[in-house]
């Protein structure tokens, strides 16, 4: 038996999206730039998709979507898009459980002379608006809030978070990257100036993604070169794996008010069969959480035998894809920085687990799991019961 239940990292590829890939490379493989009828055809399958992308989040304007080469780079066009416009570093505000391709990126920043304000996080990984609201300054330009945390699940309040940054004077961006299919996201009613989304987290192709750029924001482009993308990000388009992502944006957008409570059904599902595990400790915000995500730690993992990435290859070998947070490097396995944010010890952080569940997941795939768990964990730590006291 093999259960896929990684569909954070990514999803597989949908037959709809591979079809019009295929029909691209072979009937409309033109250079988009081109202005003859070959370039036309390739342009036309752009701007379609261009469409697509911004119907699911519900973008009134589609030249508001820029074509990127996934969530990594949307994300870095919108820190270094807008602090390359300032020719005298300012301050930006972020939160301590963003992804690395924000975390990192603004550590350049701060190499470079920049002001960056981290706001703490609850035990459930939340923001407080009010945090936020004091951490503004005059000078603050920035504020980049993760919309849904990939390792504990939890959902910031965009909205109200939103609201105090425009009230401010500064630019709003959430990476969305978790979040779109997975939740209605609308950014007409959000007070978002830039919203980064990823193809191959919907079932669209990996190697590309999109950034929000709300009509009449400024970036500064990354690449110099032909100013394709309204002038913002140069470089053919990948016309195929647009073409693609147009597909998985519009069917996500379709399926979100069936697939979204189903996921809600086997996410709380698993929950619950995990609850009886004991040494087991569920993470992340439990009622403001991405409908596809569960997440555990060990409450005593210790780094050798008993540990996240301990756990996911004893899956692997039984056929079951889950993720870790904690990272090895150079052969010592680091605790998670999400974890530790969030407050969790290091022995905790070790352990930090993801099962994240899609299109294909079922109650017997949910079910399997957790037994399947139950036994490893038996196996590691045979002085535990597996009935929870």
């Amino acid at each position: 038996m093999q259960i896929y239940l990684d569909y954070s990292a990514t999803t597989p590829t949908r037959k709809e999206a591979i079809a019009v890939i295929q029909t691209v490379l072979t009937q409309q493989w033109g250079n988009p730039s081109s202005l003859h009828e070959w370039g036309q055809r390739a342009a036309t399958v752009v701007e379609q998709a261009r469409v697509q992308v911004a119907g699911l989040i519900n973008a009134a304007n589609p030249e508001s979507i820029v074509f990127t080469s996934g969530g990594t780079e949307a994300n870095n066009l919108a820190i270094m898009g807008v602090a390359r416009l300032y020719a005298v570093p300012q301050h930006l505000i972020i939160s301590s459980v963003e992804h690395s391709a924000i975390s990192e990126t603004v550590k350049l920043l701060e190499m470079w002379g920049w002001e960056v304000t981290r706001l703490s996080v609850d035990i459930k990984g939340k923001v407080n608006p009010l945090d936020l609201k004091a951490a503004l300054r005059h000078n603050t330009v920035l504020v980049s809030i993760i919309y849904g945390q990939s390792e504990v699940g939890t959902v910031q309040q965009i909205a109200a978070l939103g609201k105090i940054v425009r009230s401010h004077g500064a630019l709003f961006h959430t990476d969305a990257v978790q979040a779109a299919g997975r939740l209605p996201i609308d950014v007409q009613q959000l007070a978002v100036d830039l919203l980064s989304l990823s193809s191959h987290k919907i079932y669209g192709p990996q190697g590309v993604g999109a950034l929000y750029v709300r009509p009449g924001v400024e970036l500064m482009p990354l690449l110099g070169g032909g100013g394709q993308e309204m002038g913002l990000r140069s470089g053919t388009q990948a016309v195929p794996i647009i073409a693609g992502f147009g597909v998985a944006a519009e069917l996500a957008a379709q399926e979100l008010a069936t697939e979204t409570p189903r996921l809600i059904e086997l996410r709380d599902r698993a929950f619950a069969q995990l609850a009886e595990i004991p040494g087991l400790i569920p993470t992340g915000d439990s009622c403001d959480r991405l409908p596809h995500h569960v997440s555990m730690c060990l409450e005593n993992a210790d780094g050798k035998k008993l540990s996240g990435k301990a756990l996911v290859r004893q899956l692997n070998l039984a056929g079951i894809g889950i993720s870790a947070g904690a990272a090895c490097h150079s052969g010592k396995l680091s605790p998670s920085p999400i974890l530790l944010a969030m407050g969790y010890s290091e022995k905790a952080a070790l352990g930090g687990i993801r099962i994240t569940l899609g299109r294909d997941t079922t109650e017997a795939d949910v079910d399997w799991t957790v037994m399947v768990l139950k036994q490893v964990l038996q196996r590691l730590t045979p002085d535990l019961s597996l009935v929870k006291r």
